[in-house]
C-alpha cells in the first residue's frame, strides 16, 4: 500500500486507450491511493460512468456546469485536493487545449486552475503522435513541468504500427509512486547525466549534418537508472522516442547544446555518454537558405565540435565518480575502443560494432564489449537495448558499492 492516502485525480480523454483507465484505477486503488475521476465526453464513449464510479467508489464527475457538483466539490477544488493530476489517456485533442491554456470542459478547466504536479500518458495513432503540432504541444507542457509518461511503440487499433500506445498500466503506475513516494534503489540519492541520440549541426535553417543513431540505447540507460533510484537528467538530441519514466528530460540540437546541458546539469557522480555527437558542425552555418547553384555546391568550412565525453572525463572539480563512455566502431572493435578510453580518461568504454551488417543503429538489439580501466575486457552476448541497460546500470550499482 505504497500510496496509502495519496489523493490522485485521474482524467479520462477519448480514445480506445480509455478501456486501460479502469485498470489504472483499480491498481492505484490497491496501492492505498484515492481515485477521484473527471470523465470527458470523448472519454464517455469508451468506457461508462458507472465503471469508473464503481472501480473508484468515488463520483464520477464530468459536467462543469452541474450546480450540485459546484455546491458539493467546486472545480477548483476538485483540482487542488488533489497531490497529483494525471490524464490517462492524454488524446492530441487534449494535450493541444492543456498547451494553449483553454478551459472549454471540466478536465481542462480542472487542468488549468490547479497548482499541483501533472502528468500525461500520451495514446493516439502514429501520425498524430509525430505530427509537428503535437510535438510542439508536448514540448510546451513539458516546458511547463508537466510529466509525459509514453507513448511507446506497438501496433495501433487503426491497424497501424509505431509510438502513440499508451503506457502499460504498471509503469504509469510505477511513474505515479516514484513520484508521490521517496525515491528507493541502489543509486538512490545519486545524480546520473545521459546523453543520447544524434546532433543535428545546421548547414542552414533547412539542412544539416546529422548521423543514424536512433537513441534507443540511451535512452533505456537513463530509464534503468532511474529505476534503480538514481536522480535522471538525460540530454538527447532529436529523436522521435518518448521521454523515459522517471527522468528529467533537457532536449538540444548541436553538440555545443549538449555540452552546454550537459555542464548545467553538473554536479554529477554518474555520467553516460551514450549520444552520437557530431565530429564537426558548419565553421559559420547561412542564416538563410542556401539556393541550388547550376555551377557547383557552395563551400563548407568544417570546425571540430567539442569533446563531450573528453571534457566531463578530464574535469578538475566537477568529474563525476564514474565516466562511462560509448565507442560505436566499424573494425577493430575492442582496440580501437582501448585506445579512446585511454584518450579521454574514462572510467569504462562500452564498444559496440555499428557497421551496416550488424543493423545496431535503429535496431533493438545491440553486442556490446565493456572496457575497464584496467584494460580487462568484457564481451556481453547480443541482447536487447533494454538488457544491456539492465545490465550496464546493475554493474554500475555493485562500482560504488566496492567503493563505499
Amino acid at each position: 500500500m505504497v500510496l496509502q492516502g495519496r489523493r490522485i485525480l485521474l482524467i479520462i480523454s477519448g480514445g480506445i486507450a480509455a478501456f486501460k483507465s479502469l485498470d489504472l484505477i483499480r491498481r492505484l486503488r490497491e496501492q492505498g491511493a484515492l481515485v477521484r475521476c473527471v470523465l470527458t465526453k470523448g472519454g464517455a464513449k469508451f468506457v461508462t460512468p458507472l465503471s469508473v464510479s464503481a472501480l473508484s467508489e468515488e463520483k464520477v464527475y464530468q459536467d462543469i456546469f452541474s450546480l450540485t457538483d459546484e455546491a458539493e466539490m467546486g472545480h477548483i477544488n476538485l483540482s487542488r485536493e488533489a497531490d497529483l493530476l494525471v490524464v490517462a489517456p492524454a488524446s492530441a485533442d487534449i494535450l493541444a487545449r492543456m498547451a494553449n491554456g483553454l478551459a472549454s470542459d471540466l478536465a481542462t478547466t480542472a487542468l488549468l486552475a490547479t497548482n499541483k504536479p501533472v502528468m500525461v500518458a500520451p495514446a493516439m495513432n502514429v501520425r498524430m503522435w509525430e505530427h509537428a503540432a503535437t510535438q510542439a504541444n508536448i514540448d510546451i507542457l513539458r516546458s511547463r513541468g508537466v510529466a509525459c509518461i509514453g507513448p511507446v511503440e506497438g501496433n495501433m487499433a487503426c491497424s497501424e504500427y509505431g509510438y502513440g500506445r499508451m503506457s502499460e498500466v504498471e509503469d504509469i503506475v510505477d511513474a505515479i509512486t516514484k513520484h508521490l513516494v521517496p525515491v528507493s534503489g541502489p543509486l538512490a540519492g545519486r545524480r546520473a547525466i545521459v546523453t543520447s541520440g544524434p546532433t543535428h549541426e545546421a548547414i542552414d535553417p533547412v539542412r544539416y549534418i546529422a548521423n543514424r543513431s536512433s537513441g534507443k540505447q540511451g535512452h533505456a540507460i537513463a530509464a534503468a537508472l532511474a529505476r534503480n533510484g538514481a536522480d535522471t537528467v538525460l540530454v538527447s538530441g532529436p529523436t522521435t522516442l518518448p521521454d523515459p519514466i522517471g527522468v528529467t528530460m533537457v532536449k538540444v540540437e548541436s553538440a555545443c547544446d549538449m555540452l552546454a546541458a550537459c555542464e548545467k546539469a553538473l554536479p554529477a557522480e554518474i555520467a553516460v555518454c551514450v549520444a552520437a555527437v557530431a565530429d564537426w558542425r558548419v565553421a559559420d552555418a547561412a542564416a538563410q537558405k542556401l539556393k541550388m547553384s547550376l555551377s557547383a555546391p557552395p563551400p563548407l568550412e568544417l570546425a571540430e565540435n567539442p569533446d563531450i565525453l573528453r571534457i566531463l572525463a578530464k574535469a578538475s572539480n566537477k568529474r563525476p565518480v564514474l565516466v562511462v563512455g560509448f565507442a560505436a566502431e566499424t573494425e577493430n572493435i575492442v582496440a580501437n575502443a582501448q585506445a579512446k578510453r585511454k584518450n579521454k580518461n574514462t572510467d569504462w568504454i562500452i564498444a559496440n560494432d555499428v557497421s551496416p551488417k550488424t543493423g545496431t543503429f535503429g535496431s533493438n538489439t545491440n553486442t556490446i564489449h565493456l572496457v575497464n580501466r584496467a584494460g580487462t575486457v568484457e564481451s556481453w552476448p547480443t541482447m536487447t537495448k533494454d538488457e544491456v541497460a539492465e545490465r550496464l546500470v546493475s554493474r554500475m550499482s555493485s562500482h560504488f558499492c566496492n567503493i563505499k
